[in-house]
C-alpha cells in the first residue's frame, strides 16, 4: 500500500490528511483493522521504535503504552507476582512474557493508559490480546499478530478496534525532514545508544556499585526518555517504568510528576488499598480512578505513605538532560530512587554530585541529551 486516507488530521478541521513515503514507495505497515487516525500513527510509530530498541537492548519482549506521542509507561516481560497481578488486574499472564510486559507498562499509569495505543515488540499471542481486550484502548502496533490474537483484537470496540502490523526490518533513512509553518526542517535520526554501557563502570559519585538489576532499570529509563516529549524524567523499577514525567518546561517538575506517579504507582501494592473491595458493577476504569484519589488524598497516612515508598526503595531515575539544580534530586530521594543517568554538562554539577552523595545515590553521567520534540 503507498498512501492510507486518514479521517483528519490533529484535529477534525485538518483536513484531508493521509501517510505516505515520499519517494512513493509502499509503506512499511499495514492497517489489519479498524480506521487509525493521524494521531494514533505518531504513538504507532513512536511506541514501536521505543519497543524495538527495549528489546534489542535488553534482549526481552517489551511493551509500551502511549498517548499523545509520549509513554505512560512501558516495560520488559518479566513474571508478575501475586501482588502486581492484583495491581494491574492481570492474573494469569505469566505464561506469556509479551503479555506480562503489556500488564507492567499500563500498570504504570493506568488513569494516563485509558484509551491508550500498544505498542508490542513481538508477535502478539492470545494471551497479550484477551488482556489487551479487557482494557480500554484505541489500537496497537505489532510486527505481527497469531490467528487467535487477530481474531480476538478484531471483536474490540464493536469491530472498530485498530490494528497495525509493522514489517520489523523496516529502517527508515538516516535523514528525516518535518515541515512547520511552510518550512522544512531536516536532521540526522537520533538513531546512537542512549548510553556506553562502559559509563555504568564510572558513577561520579562515592557510591560505585550499580547491580545489574539498575543497569537494566537505567537503560529502560534512558530509552523510555529517547521516545518520550522533551523535558521528560522516568522513574524505573524491576524492568518497569514507576512513572513519567513529560512535556515540562522545568527539570524540577519533570522531577515532580515522574516521582509523584511512582508513589502513586507504589502505593497501589499498600496492603490497605489491595484489601478494598468494589462493587461487582464497578469496571476497571472506575476501579483506577477510586485507587488513584485513595493513593494520592488521606486514605493513607503520611507516615504510611513514607513507610511503605521507603520499604520498596532502589529504583532508578533517568533524564533526557542535565539537572541544573541539586534541588531534584532532592526531591527524587524521596521517592526511593537509588541510581540515576543523567547526561550531564550543568554548571552545577558538582552540586548535584554532592547531593547523591548526601543521600547515598549513585549517579552515572551518560554525555548525550536525549531530547525528542
Amino acid at each position: 500500500m503507498k498512501e492510507y486516507a486518514l479521517k483528519y488530521g490533529t484535529n477534525p478541521n485538518q483536513i484531508p490528511a493521509r501517510i505516505f513515503m515520499r519517494d512513493g514507495s509502499n509503506l512499511p505497515l499495514e492497517i489489519l483493522n479498524g480506521r487509525p487516525g493521524y494521531i494514533n500513527f505518531l504513538d504507532a510509530l513512536n511506541s514501536w521504535q521505543l519497543v524495538r530498541e527495549l528489546k534489542a537492548s535488553l534482549k526481552t519482549p517489551a511493551s509500551a503504552s502511549f498517548k499523545h506521542v509520549s509513554p505512560a509507561g512501558a516495560a520488559i516481560g518479566l513474571p508478575l507476582s501475586e501482588t502486581e497481578q492484583r495491581m494491574f488486574f492481570a492474573d494469569g499472564v505469566n505464561d506469556s512474557p509479551l503479555a506480562c510486559a503489556y500488564a507492567r507498562a499500563r500498570g504504570t499509569d493506568r488513569l494516563s493508559s485509558f484509551g491508550d495505543w500498544i505498542a508490542l515488540s513481538d508477535e502478539c499471542d492470545e494471551i497479550t490480546a484477551r488482556l489487551i481486550k479487557r482494557e480500554v484502548s484505541d489500537g496497537i502496533i505489532a510486527p505481527s499478530y497469531s490467528p487467535e490474537a487477530l481474531e480476538i483484537l478484531r471483536t474490540k470496540r464493536k469491530g472498530n478496534y485498530a490494528v497495525v502490523r509493522i514489517d520489523a526490518d523496516y529502517e527508515p533513512e538516516s535523514t528525516e525532514t518535518r515541515d512547520i509553518f511552510g518550512i522544512t526542517f531536516e536532521q540526522g535520526r537520533n538513531d546512537a545508544p542512549v548510553i556506553d554501557v562502559a559509563k555504568y563502570d564510572a558513577p561520579v559519585t562515592v557510591l560505585k556499585d550499580i547491580p545489574e538489576s539498575a543497569r537494566r532499570d537505567m537503560t529502560l529509563a534512558l530509552i523510555t526518555l529517547k521516545y518520550t516529549q522533551s523535558n521528560s524524567v522516568c522513574v524505573t523499577k524491576d524492568g518497569q517504568t514507576l512513572g513519567v514525567g513529560a512535556g515540562q518546561q522545568s527539570r524540577l517538575h519533570c522531577v515532580r510528576l515522574a516521582c509523584d506517579k511512582a508513589d502513586m504507582r507504589i502505593l497501589r501494592g499498600h496492603p490497605k488499598i489491595l484489601e478494598l473491595e468494589f462493587r461487582d458493577d464497578l469496571g476497571r476504569p472506575e476501579r483506577d480512578n477510586a485507587i488513584a484519589s485513595m493513593t494520592a488524598g488521606n486514605f493513607l497516612s503520611a507516615e504510611e505513605k513514607r513507610e511503605f515508598i521507603a520499604k520498596n526503595a532502589g529504583a532508578s531515575l533517568g533524564s533526557d538532560a542535565f539537572f541544573p539544580f541539586p534541588d531534584s534530586i532532592e526531591r527524587a530521594r524521596l521517592s526511593g530512587v537509588k541510581y540515576v543517568a543523567q547526561p550531564g554538562g550543568s554548571i552545577r554539577d558538582d552540586l548535584v554530585i554532592k547531593a547523591c552523595d548526601d543521600y547515598g545515590i549513585a549517579m552515572v553521567m551518560t554525555g548525550r541529551r536525549l531530547f525528542h520534540h
